[in-house]
């Protein structure tokens, strides 16, 4: 899973900017003679970047102009998401104006990719709630302000530890700076979960239930004892640059975010007392309509829930015949394949000790896969990446709410390697035997192998395209990677390691069932937490938090296997129309070199793909 740089980079959006008004540029006409496309889409990003600061921090493009957005966060007042619909207005609108036939197939790429953002940016502006146009620019539906895993003490904090950069005294007074402003984004975000709850939406009662007491956890630190405290403090004293930071931060903490905290928490709790059960959408305003909306963003299809439904149910029973057949090679035959995985969890062979020790112990094997891979990647491309990728524990004051795993892109300036998040909160969520799979997903050739691409390749690939993450694109391709890993032998002699694989798969699966069945369906928790269960074998904490994760970002969760089945849909019509000319490197990288599309504009480069011949 892929969150951290773009899920902040949307929420930012939804936020919108401290500028009174947009820049002049955007209402100035664009046309092919008074600019070329290239300075447009840079306008574009400029502007972008001056609604979400935050993301300049994360690219590592908050230098030279835009120094001065290091030190800010974005306004999340209900005008500065007004203004955020309105650069959407804006986008399409210039875009309007330039002749696409005469841009080069490259750039039509991009005309075609932005344009799609933004218009999906205007669908989320028509709906009072969510995070509107920043939503749907290339982001997906959050229909609550704050939940177990979205708001600002899920994102800044870690944000700020792991991201914004402390190496010079200007560095660490910007840091100081954006935690002041945490006591402003916390009472927008307030003010925004209140209107919400002022026309029916609320987060339900479990939901909410797992973030208040998130909420009251943070708040019950002591200023002095916070990680963004401790992170500020340390790295100021490795780079040598004095100061009294940690007073200094401990006081802004007091005066200005805990008062804040202390609103929310008050606020949230009133607004959630007595909420519903019912995880679906559908009890929301216009709820069919904005499942339908979300499942676009997740998927960037339009295919129908119940056609999503339907073949998550058909492909999960094939997988699981797969799965079937190798526990009985291995001498497993009793109970169903759910109850097998079961006891596969619970073996010991498999489980890594609930200790410090054993957590070391799983991010070392975790590094070791990442080396087993790397002799794998000539065979899948010819793009010779670096992919630098460190390996984290998630961090423990957000990990109740976290998904079990996920990444971070690399910035693109080079000072900061992607990094690979792991949820250790128990070392039982991640069985020995499912790691190699889920360092192929979200390390190489997955989602660190794809970002890898723009930060090593930035100066060829427009701003722009690092600051929109397609869903289906990012998840398929990460699952499209498990199998490359497959198809080249990683699990030759690993027979378990091939469960863990093809369990993976069957998860993604099931996630098409539960995700349409809660909010398209009338399925309850506990039917779509029994079901997942059941289907794969995982634990039950696990599946729990899970299946809240979907009931929280509704459609996001299916658009894992629509991208993978489409990036294999389209790699068999290349290799069906290419016959011998088919090479699997140049398949693979012209996926990767488009930056990352909806899967409809995919569709039309894997046509100019063998137009070429089978060219990258």
């Amino acid at each position: 899973m892929f969150l951290s740089d773009r899920r902040q980079f949307v929420a930012a959006l939804g936020a919108s900017a401290t500028l009174a008004a947009l820049p002049a540029a955007a209402r100035a006409v664009v046309s092919a003679g008074s600019a070329s496309f290239a300075a447009l889409l840079a306008s574009f990003a400029d502007e972008l970047l001056q609604l979400s600061p935050a993301t300049a921090t994360s690219l590592g493009v908050d230098t030279g102009k835009n120094a001065g957005l290091r030190a800010r966060l974005a306004d999340g007042s209900a005008a500065g998401r007004a203004r955020t619909s309105a650069e959407m207005d804006s986008i399409r609108a210039r875009l309007a104006k330039v002749d696409r036939r005469t841009l080069s197939p490259a750039q039509a790429l991009r005309y075609d990719t932005v344009d799609y953002a933004a218009a999906r940016g205007q669908d989320g502006a028509r709906f009072r709630y969510g995070g509107g146009a920043g939503d749907g620019f290339g982001g997906g539906a959050t229909p609550y302000a704050i939940t177990q895993q979205n708001g600002t003490i899920n994102y800044l904090p870690e944000f700020l530890n792991s991201q914004h950069p402390v190496k010079t005294s200007s560095d660490a007074e910007a840091y100081l700076a954006r935690v002041a402003a945490m006591g402003r984004a916390l009472d927008e975000e307030t003010d925004q979960m209140r209107g919400q709850a002022a026309i029916g939406v609320i987060p339900p009662d479990f939901i909410a239930a797992n973030a208040l007491g998130q909420l009251k956890d943070w708040r019950a630190v002591a200023a002095v004892d916070q990680p963004m405290l401790a992170s500020l403090v340390r790295r100021a004293g490795t780079a040598g640059v004095g100061g009294d930071w940690g007073v200094r931060c401990a006081k802004l903490i007091e005066s200005s975010v805990y008062p804040a905290l202390d609103r929310q928490i008050a606020a949230f709790a009133d607004v959630t007392r007595g909420a519903s059960h019912v995880g679906s959408v559908q009890r929301l305003p216009q709820g069919d309509a904005y499942y339908a909306y979300a499942l676009r963003l997740g998927t960037t299809t339009t295919i129908p829930a119940a056609d999503i439904h339907k073949t998550g149910l058909e492909q999960n029973a094939e997988i699981k015949a797969k799965i079937d057949a190798i526990l009985k090679s291995q001498g497993m035959t009793s109970g169903t394949v759910g109850e097998r995985v079961v006891a596969l969890n619970a073996d010991p062979r498999f489980l890594f000790p609930n200790t410090d020790d054993g957590r070391a112990q799983l991010i070392a094997y975790i590094k070791g896969r990442i080396a087993a891979v790397r002799p794998l990647l000539p065979r899948m491309s010819r793009l010779g990446l670096k992919s630098e990728v460190d390996v984290k524990r998630v961090p423990p004051d957000i990990q109740d709410g976290a998904a079990l795993g996920y990444m971070n892109f690399a910035s693109l300036d080079g000072s900061r390697p992607a990094t690979y998040y792991v949820n250790l909160k128990s070392t039982a969520l991640w069985p020995k035997y499912q790691l190699a799979t889920l360092t192929a997903h979200e390390g190489v050739p997955g989602h660190t192998w794809q970002g890898a691409y723009l930060a090593e390749h930035h100066a060829e690939v427009p701003l722009i395209t690092s600051m929109m993450g397609f869903n289906a694109f990012v998840e398929g391709w990460a699952l499209y990677a498990e199998q490359l890993m497959d198809e080249l032998g990683l699990y030759k002699d690993d027979p378990f390691g091939r469960v863990g694989y093809l369990q993976a798969q069957q998860f993604r699966w099931c996630r098409l069932v539960v995700d349409t069945g809660i909010h398209s369906m009338g399925w309850s928790r506990d039917k779509a937490i029994d079901f997942i269960v059941g289907e794969t074998g995982k634990g039950r904490d696990a599946m729990t938090s899970e299946i809240d994760r979907y009931c929280a970002s509704p459609g996001q969760a299916c658009g894992y296997k629509v991208g993978h089945n489409e990036i294999l849909r389209l790699r068999a019509k290349a290799m069906k129309a290419l016959g011998q000319r088919f090479d699997l490197r140049n398949y693979d990288d012209m996926v990767v070199k488009t930056g990352g599309v909806p899967l409809t504009i995919l569709a039309s480069e894997v046509d100019r793909f063998i137009a070429r011949g089978g060219t990258a």
